[in-house]
C-alpha cells in the first residue's frame, strides 16, 4: 500500500472516488474486487472525520423502530452480521442494558414489544460459524438481578432493565482502513493527503478531478470514466464549488460529541432513555464512552469541535438521567466530535431524521454526466450502500456484471478461524495481546515482523500498550505520513486521551528517523497533534 501518484496521474480509471471515509473505502473495495480500475483520493487521512468520530457501534438502530423504518433496521441487522463475519477481530458482540426508572407498566410493555420486534428482524443473528459471535435474544432483569449485574444502575425508582445485544467496533478507523488495504491489494490506487480541488468538466461531462498533494505540493489531474463523491459532510460544499452552483440535493449536518471517562460499568453498555432522546454508556478499552449529542450544525465542517459548554451540558444531561453517574469535568479523559451527513428532509430535526442513504446521479438534476454522489447512511450499512453503488457504476460503464463478494470475503485482518481460538494461538508471541490482536487480526504477524531484529520495538511506547513496531508498520505498510495519522488512527496511542509528552516524543522520533524529518518538521508535527486534545474554546 503506497502513495502511487505516478499511476494516478497517468492512468484513466473506470472510477474515481473523492473521499476516503468508510463509504468511499467500501466502494473502492467492492469495485476493485469486481475487476474495475479504481482511484480514491482523500484530502486528509483515511477515516479521519465522521468515520472515526462516532459511537463505535455496529447496530441495527433499535430506536428507528419508533419511526417504523423497518427496512432500515432489517438492512442494518443484516449488515451487522456481515461485519461480524468479515472482521471478527474488530467487530464483536456487546451486551446492552436498558434501565427503567419509574417508567411504569405501559412503558415497559412498549419497550418489550419493540425488543421482540428487534429480535424478529434479526432472525439471522445466530447464522455465524463462530459461536462466540452469535447474539442471544432480549431478556428482562428485575431490580435485584439487574443491580447484581451492574451496581451502577441502582437508584431512586429503579425497576429493572432489559438486556439486548448489538455489536461494537474496536477501532472504526482501522476497520475502514482494512477496506482500503483490500482495495489496493486488488489493484486500486488510494492516496491520502491528496485533495480534489475541482472537477474536470468538458461539454457537460465530468472526466475526473484536479488534485493537490499536501506532501509534495504537486497539482495534477486524475481522469476517470465515472466520478463518485463520498465526501460526507463536505459533499454539498465541494459540489457548489465544483459546479458553480448549489446542488439540487441538500444535506443537514448533525453534530455529535462523545466523552471518554473511567469505566462506569462492569461489562455492559447502557442505553438510557432521556428527555425524548437517549444516550449510551459504552465500555471500551477499559474506559467508558458517553455518547452522543445530536444537534444541528451550521458551521464549516472543518471547524467542528467540542467546547467546554458542550462538555458541561452533556455531563449535566447524563447526571440528570442516570442517578448514580455523578460525573464532573475532572472525569473527562478525552472527547471528540463528529458530523453526521443526513439527507435533508426539510424538517430541520436531526434526531428524528432518517439515516437512510441516497445515491444521486447528477446527470438528472444538475445536468452534468459522469458524476454520482453517495450521501447519508450510517456506518453499519456502508458496505450495503457500496454494493448498490457499484451495481449502478457497472451498469453505467457497460461493464460485464460480476457478483458482489464483500458480504462473504473476509477483510485482510479477518482471515482467521474462530477469533478466541486464533487469539489463544497468537497471544504468547504478541505483547499486550488483548489490544494488538484486536487491532490487526490476521495481520498481527506482519506487524510484529517489523520488530524481528529490534527487540526495543516490542516494548510499550505509550500507556495504551501500543508498541514501536506499530509506528514503523503504519508508515511502511499503511500509508501513515503524519504524526496524527499514527497517534490518532493507525494505533490506539491517542484515542483515549493525551498519551503524555514522552510518548509523543518517542513516536515522533521514530517517524523522523524513518521519514527523514528535520527537527523543525518534527516539532511542527508535535504541535499539529495537540488540537486533538484541546477543547474548541481553549
Amino acid at each position: 500500500m503506497r502513495r502511487d501518484l505516478e499511476r494516478l496521474a497517468n492512468e484513466r480509471f473506470d472510477l474515481l472516488i473523492i473521499g476516503g471515509g468508510v463509504t468511499g473505502a467500501c466502494v473502492a473495495r467492492d469495485a476493485a474486487l469486481r475487476g474495475l480500475s479504481v482511484a480514491l483520493v482523500e484530502k486528509n487521512d483515511f477515516a479521519h472525520a465522521t468515520s472515526a468520530h462516532n459511537s463505535k457501534l455496529v447496530h441495527g438502530g433499535l430506536r428507528y423502530l419508533r419511526n417504523l423504518e423497518l427496512s432500515l433496521v432489517r438492512e442494518s441487522l443484516k449488515e451487522r452480521r456481515i461485519w461480524q463475519r468479515i472482521a471478527p477481530h474488530l467487530v464483536q458482540p456487546l451486551p446492552f442494558l436498558v434501565p427503567l426508572y419509574g417508567a411504569g407498566f405501559a412503558a415497559r410493555a412498549t419497550l418489550a414489544a419493540g425488543l421482540s420486534l428487534y429480535d424478529m428482524l434479526s432472525f439471522d443473528r445466530t447464522w455465524l460459524d463462530d459461536p462466540d459471535q452469535r447474539l442471544p435474544g432480549h431478556s428482562w432483569f428485575g431490580k435485584d438481578a439487574a443491580v447484581e449485574r451492574e451496581p451502577s444502575l441502582d437508584g431512586r425508582k429503579f425497576e429493572g432493565a432489559f438486556l439486548y445485544y448489538d455489536a461494537q467496533m474496536y477501532s472504526p478507523e482501522r476497520l475502514a482502513l482494512e477496506c482500503i488495504i483490500d482495495a489496493t491489494d486488488n489493484g486500486a490506487v488510494a492516496v491520502n493527503h491528496l485533495e480534489a480541488s475541482t472537477l474536470l468538466i468538458r461539454d457537460g461531462n465530468v472526466e475526473g478531478a484536479t488534485v493537490h498533494d499536501a506532501e509534495s505540493g504537486a497539482t495534477f489531474d486524475v481522469r476517470a470514466k465515472l466520478t463518485l463523491l463520498t465526501a460526507g459532510p463536505w459533499a454539498d460544499i465541494f459540489l457548489a464549488r465544483a459546479l458553480g452552483h448549489a446542488s439540487s440535493h441538500k444535506l443537514m449536518r448533525s453534530k455529535g460529541i462523545h466523552l471518554v471517562v473511567p469505566a462506569m460499568t462492569r461489562q455492559d453498555a447502557l442505553t438510557v432513555a432521556a428527555g425524548g432522546g437517549h444516550f449510551f454508556v459504552l465500555p471500551w478499552r477499559g474506559h467508558s464512552i458517553l455518547g452522543t449529542t445530536d444537534t444541528a450544525f451550521a458551521g464549516a465542517p472543518d471547524s467542528v469541535g467540542v467546547s467546554e459548554a458542550d462538555i458541561e451540558g452533556f455531563l449535566g444531561f447524563i447526571n440528570a438521567h442516570l442517578p448514580n453517574a455523578n460525573l464532573n469535568r475532572g472525569n473527562v479523559e478525552h472527547f471528540y466530535a463528529g458530523l453526521r451527513p443526513l439527507v435533508d428532509d426539510g424538517s430541520g430535526d436531526t434526531y428524528d431524521a432518517s439515516r437512510r442513504a441516497e445515491l444521486i446521479d447528477h446527470g438528472k438534476d444538475d445536468r452534468v454526466q459522469g458524476l454520482l454522489s453517495a450521501v447519508g447512511g450510517k456506518w453499519t450499512t456502508s458496505r450495503d450502500l457500496a454494493q448498490k453503488t457499484v451495481d449502478v457504476v457497472m451498469y453505467k460503464l457497460g461493464a460485464k456484471r460480476r457478483p458482489c463478494v464483500t458480504g462473504s470475503e473476509p477483510l485482510p485482518g479477518g482471515r482467521i478461524d474462530r477469533f478466541n481460538e486464533f487469539f489463544k494461538r497468537q497471544s504468547p508471541n504478541v505483547p499486550n495481546a488483548d489490544h494488538l490482536i484486536r487491532l490487526y487480526g490476521a495481520r498481527v504477524d506482519a506487524m510484529m515482523s517489523t520488530a524481528s531484529n529490534r527487540p526495543e520495538l516490542r516494548a510499550p511506547i505509550a500507556p495504551t500498550g501500543d508498541i514501536g513496531a506499530q509506528v514503523l508498520f503504519s508508515m511502511r505498510e499503511e500509508m501513515a505520513s503524519t504524526l496524527e495519522d499514527v497517534v490518532m488512527r493507525r494505533t490506539g496511542i491517542g484515542q483515549s486521551g493525551y498519551p503524555g509528552d514522552a510518548s509523543v516524543e518517542a513516536v515522533a522520533s521514530l517517524m523522523a528517523t524513518e521519514l527523514g524529518w528535520s527537527d523543525a518538521r518534527k516539532q511542527t508535527e508535535i504541535e499539529s497533534l495537540k488540537p486533538n486534545f484541546r477543547t474548541a474554546d481553549a
